[in-house]
């Protein structure tokens, strides 16, 4: 697999990265960790370098598998998470206060079985701490050489500004994807002007994009997609013109829709990289094949032309959400 470099460190990772969060957490009922783990493995395997997880998942319950599926190659990869968050049971709210900070980075520390992440996020903005002290207690973990490189998740072009003006980021994680394309406008500019790279998260839009998700599939104990607007009956019905599209590029390249949603994404900016996650080794294997498929430039443009006059029904996330998201 080909390798991308991202952020003015060139810090260096697998062009498609893997996406850890449901391996146990908010993708339905938990499956064995033993097998979650060899599906890690697997993806090491087969090329991945970048690993992404955080604190909240579980909680704490998905560091420690991840922790455990990769002590083996530790080194050779790029290992992300996140903290920011103040964890109450199964409830938490964005907290990036240095005593919440240094307690989420010992935490994950520890349960990832490491002395340092690559690739430390700030998950949500906190609206009650200026980014600028979160930016310089971000600073004092550099030094320690407890994180090598930060980023923020889900924050806006002027948050994103202010935290690279103090200490500067090396990337942005925030949903992207055919269907979900907010960030081209506002946030692309930014990261280009900067020199900031983007990982995208839910490159197949939470598994719609697949073709294979029907409402009965999500209606599981520990999914949160049936709560998400994109996910209602009458979103999923009128978004299926979504789907007809990728299933018509992907006959033209003998390729499978998410296979086609993932080289998309692939081949908008050479800063951008998705990481996609699954539990299925079928599907692993499937989406890291995506990185064989390529398009003209006549393609990429005949294919935004018809994502751009789509209506797209239903928020990415619930307004309960969103108010705490994009600060």
């Amino acid at each position: 697999m080909k390798k991308r470099m991202i952020g003015q460190n060139k810090l260096e990772m697998s062009e498609l990265g893997y996406g850890c969060m449901g391996l146990n957490h908010h993708r339905g009922p938990a499956k064995d960790p033993k097998e979650m783990m060899r599906v890690v493995q697997a993806a090491y395997q087969q090329g991945i370098t970048m690993f992404d997880t955080a604190e909240v998942y579980g909680p704490y319950t998905n560091e420690e598998l991840v922790g455990e599926a990769i002590k083996e190659f530790r080194q050779e990869i790029v290992l992300a998470t996140k903290g920011g968050f103040k964890i109450n049971g199964q409830t938490n709210y964005p907290d990036s206060s240095a005593a919440t900070l240094r307690a989420s980075l010992e935490g994950s520390l520890k349960r990832l079985q490491t002395d340092y992440i690559d690739l430390y996020y700030i998950h949500r903005v906190d609206p009650n701490t200026p980014v600028e002290e979160v930016a310089e207690t971000i600073q004092q973990f550099k030094q320690e050489g407890k994180i090598l490189n930060w980023g923020l998740s889900e924050a806006s072009g002027e948050t994103i500004r202010r935290a690279h003006k103090i200490e500067p980021l090396t990337a942005i994680q925030s949903e992207y994807s055919i269907w979900w394309r907010d960030l081209e406008k506002d946030i692309f500019p930014v990261l280009e002007e900067l020199g900031i790279g983007l990982v995208a998260y839910s490159p197949l839009g939470r598994g719609f994009l697949t073709g294979k998700v029907t409402k009965d599939s999500i209606a599981n104990e520990n999914d949160n997609r049936a709560d998400l607007p994109r996910f209602t009956t009458e979103a999923m019905a009128a978004n299926q013109v979504v789907l007809d599209l990728l299933q018509e590029i992907g006959n033209q390249k003998n390729a499978t829709s998410a296979q086609i949603a993932i080289a998309w994404i692939l081949a908008q900016k050479e800063w951008i990289v998705p990481i996609p996650g699954t539990t299925n080794l079928k599907r692993l294997s499937e989406n890291n094949q995506a990185v064989d498929i390529t398009f003209t430039n006549e393609e990429l443009s005949r294919i935004n032309t018809a994502v751009d006059q789509m209506t797209i029904v239903g928020d990415h996330y619930p307004q309960s959400e969103k108010d705490r998201t994009r600060k």
